[in-house]
């Protein structure tokens, strides 16, 4: 069984909830998922899971304070994550809003540390993006992201 973190950061609610409908998606697929805030979690727990997925709003294109420092003090494991699934999603207020730089920037970190990171052909291609709360489309965006992504885990640590 694959074990996942998400790891998000949410002012508004927003990602949050992305976050669960993602550890929702996760779970159907048989992931066990531990959900933790940003600034909740230490960069040693970086290194219990198969697979670590991020979640943070958009801020000026890039991803939230919070989520950026657990990346920054990530760099003492550099190496130690490698070969890990990894993944991100975001939340902004407006269409054009940044979601993919945040979703990149994200992905960028993770595939520096060593990590796959999974795309979609049919969904949203980078990762869940939502405008605001989370509607129909991204709430479904969101299930699908947690489903391949647990499964990606489990076709990874075999």
């Amino acid at each position: 069984m694959a074990k996942m973190l998400i790891v998000y950061y949410s002012r508004s609610g927003n990602t949050e909830k992305m976050a669960e409908l993602v550890k929702e998606g996760a779970e159907s697929a048989g992931a066990e998922v531990t959900m933790k805030r940003a600034e909740q979690t230490s960069p040693d727990e970086l290194l219990e899971y198969d697979a670590i997925l991020m979640g943070s709003p958009v801020y000026y294109g890039t991803m939230a304070a919070e989520l950026k420092k657990l990346l920054d003090e990530s760099v003492k494991f550099h190496g130690k994550l490698d070969g890990k699934v990894g993944g991100a999603f975001a939340s902004s207020a407006q269409v054009g809003g940044g979601n993919e730089t945040t979703i990149m920037d994200i992905i960028k970190a993770l595939m520096i540390h060593g990590m796959v990171c999974h795309g979609d052909p049919q969904g949203d291609h980078y990762g869940p993006v939502a405008i605001g709360a989370p509607d129909a489309r991204s709430i479904d965006q969101c299930k699908r992201y947690g489903t391949r992504m647990a499964k990606l885990t489990d076709k990874m640590t075999g």
